[in-house]
């Protein structure tokens, strides 16, 4: 791990404000992203569910299943892909790429 930061990347935090099976909303070049923590891996989804208006970070973090819990509806969204695993939700949301340093944790925004 090094201390600096990829480049055209976006710092969302360190890698201790973030604890195991934890879930928070950044906002990242005025994007809402959902930053979760499984492990020592941190994962990074558009925030809000596609199936309704609301926070993706708001809900349980799957270990067992790499997904994300709607908290409105139950849609679970892998956290790899941005795939919608369960209904009622069809439409997947875009998965960023994410890098660790031990400058912090650090997003890569992907097209919607």
């Amino acid at each position: 791990m090094s201390g600096e930061s990829p480049a055209g990347a976006v710092r969302l935090c360190g890698r201790a404000d973030l604890a195991d099976g934890e879930a928070r909303c950044f906002v990242a070049e005025g994007r809402r992203v959902a930053l979760a923590r499984i492990g020592e891996e941190f994962f990074a989804v558009d925030d809000t569910c596609s199936h309704a208006d609301y926070s993706l970070a708001e809900g349980d973090v799957d270990v067992d299943e790499c997904a994300l819990e709607c908290p409105a509806h139950g849609s679970l969204f892998d956290l790899r892909t941005g795939e919608a695993l369960t209904l009622p939700a069809v439409v997947p949301v875009a998965a960023h790429d994410v890098a660790v340093s031990d400058a912090g944790v650090f997003v890569t925004l992907r097209p919607r």
